[in-house]
């Protein structure tokens, strides 16, 4: 398995914040940076901050988690195009329905219980404007007439992986997405949960590429904050998410490979702690996880 490491910004980071850490994931050889997108918290639009750190780096592969609920595809698929075709190819793409607070729901202009039809819908649709064909579609949501994309992402094809755990989620998944890349889940329920995905493409004649699973890993340099620790639990269906944070380097390094045992290689890295309140402290912290975790790269 190839395995990578990618680096998630968290909220609240400051302008200066955010270009030292592109800086330094690029100079310590990680994979990736993603950018989640939030509506309504205080973090980065992914389009914007990943379109500059495309012009600031050469090698840094650019990721988000993006709200497909709400977007017109269109739209959507030309801005995600033109992003890969600036960066070389570099840009990566997980799927999400939306955080799950009132606000941020809210802030779609979707109905939670629309939002899954809606990605049903738009991941076929994107798919087909990626490839420069001429889109005629009759759907409930989005009927196009004649439409097209261009230019088309530099990747042929660019993946869209999708996220969730619920069992339609799953089933979506294995049906429409090109991997799977789960979060607040802990090893061997993942593997449990990864068997309905492999099983849905099963059934919709499909494949998904053994090497397309990952995890969202939150990890706690020092101490797990018990407030994030709290809100964390609170999307859990058992309310429990003390064993989600490995705390301290041995036990971020235990936890990795408890992912690699059960078949999930791709990692998206999220530290549960306050913001860096400057550049140095940034590349602290980034440089105390290279040396933990980059040497599992193979």
């Amino acid at each position: 398995m190839k395995v990578r490491f990618g680096y998630t910004i968290g909220p609240e980071v400051t302008p200066e914040v955010y270009a030292a850490t592109v800086a330094d994931l690029e100079r310590l050889g990680f994979d990736s940076v993603w950018v989640p997108e939030s509506l309504q918290q205080a973090t980065l639009d992914p389009i914007v901050a990943l379109t500059y750190a495309a012009a600031r780096t050469t090698r840094l592969k650019l990721g988000t988690h993006v709200i497909l609920p709400g977007r017109q595809p269109v739209h959507l698929a030309r801005q995600l195009a033109q992003l890969d075709r600036l960066s070389g190819g570099r840009l990566l793409l997980l799927g999400v329905l939306g955080i799950a607070e009132e606000a941020d729901s809210g802030a779609q202009g979707i109905g939670r219980a629309d939002r899954g039809a809606a990605v049903d819908e738009m991941v076929p649709l994107l798919r087909r404007l990626w490839s420069g064909e001429v889109v005629d579609h009759d759907g409930p949501r989005f009927p196009l007439r004649g439409v097209s994309v261009s230019p088309t992402p530099a990747q042929e094809p660019l993946e869209l992986w999708l996220a969730g755990q619920v069992p339609g989620a799953l089933r979506r998944c294995g049906r429409l997405g090109d991997g799977w890349m789960p979060g607040l889940v802990l090893p061997e329920e993942a593997a449990a949960l990864r068997q309905q995905v492999d099983q849905a493409a099963a059934d919709a004649g499909r494949v998904i590429d053994p090497e397309h699973f990952g995890a969202n890993l939150f990890y706690a340099p020092d101490d797990r904050p018990a407030a994030v620790v709290e809100r964390l639990a609170a999307r859990r269906a058992d309310g429990d998410a003390r064993g989600l944070v490995p705390v301290g380097s041995a036990a971020l390094r235990t936890r990795v490979q408890e992912w690699l045992d059960v078949g999930f290689s791709k990692f998206l890295l999220r530290p549960l702690v306050p913001a860096a309140s400057s550049p140095a402290e940034t590349t602290a912290a980034l440089e105390r996880l290279a040396d933990d975790v980059l040497p599992l790269t193979t």
